[in-house]
């Protein structure tokens, strides 16, 4: 267990320091160019990503998101009293992610974010990205750690952009964004039914995930 929260924990820092610290920086180096600065953002959060999964698969699976670790144990791949340990790691661990990419850029540590993100077509937007990340995760992994990691990457790195929410499909992470006023950030308001769009989407697609197992 002790395993399972450390790896956990500092891979979804890293995951959250990537997000937000790239944001920041394609906000103030792109001039105002919004699509320049989400290319710029997307692409270093593929690249983080691909990592963090090749680095930490090994030693907890590299879920950094409880809606992997909750699926996960209901199809009875995780043990059910994990559960609550890597859930609290990611947690932890985003908003961890947080505070240290606000201190690297010189900003207030905590922050509410003031970045709307509300209406049918973001949470649609979630249940999307939501759905292509779970069926990304399962449907790879016969292929290998290598396939599935750079499967997510660009998975994810597509979805910034192919997404009206720009993909966040985890619970963790929403919550830890909003606690940034920053390109990254998501009104405090707006958390939960982003929440509630990827935890029932991934209750809707389990069948799935269970024939691709």
């Amino acid at each position: 267990m002790r395993k399972i929260a450390t790896s956990e924990f500092i891979a979804t820092a890293f995951l959250l320091i990537a997000v937000v610290g790239s944001g920041i920086a394609a906000e103030r180096l792109s001039g105002g160019n919004m699509g320049l600065a989400l290319l710029a953002n997307a692409i270093a959060t593929g690249c983080a990503l691909f990592v963090l999964v090749v680095v930490f698969a090994p030693l907890s699976g590299a879920h950094m998101n409880p809606v992997v670790t909750i699926a996960s144990a209901l199809l009875s791949e995780t043990e059910a009293k994990a559960v609550p340990v890597y859930i609290a790691a990611q947690v932890v661990g985003a908003v961890t992610g947080i505070m240290i990419a606000h201190l690297m850029f010189e900003l207030p540590v905590l922050q509410a974010s003031q970045h709307v993100r509300t209406g049918n077509a973001q949470l649609l937007a979630e249940a999307v990205a939501t759905i292509g990340l779970l069926g990304v995760v399962w449907g790879t992994r016969s292929h290998g750690l290598q396939t599935t990691a750079a499967s997510v990457a660009l998975f994810i790195t597509g979805a910034y952009w192919f997404t009206a929410s720009t993909s966040f499909a985890n619970p963790a992470v929403t919550l830890a964004r909003s606690l940034t006023d920053t390109f990254a950030g998501i009104a405090p308001s707006n958390v939960l039914g982003f929440v509630i769009a990827q935890f029932t989407t991934m209750i809707l697609v389990l069948p799935v995930l269970r024939r691709m197992g």
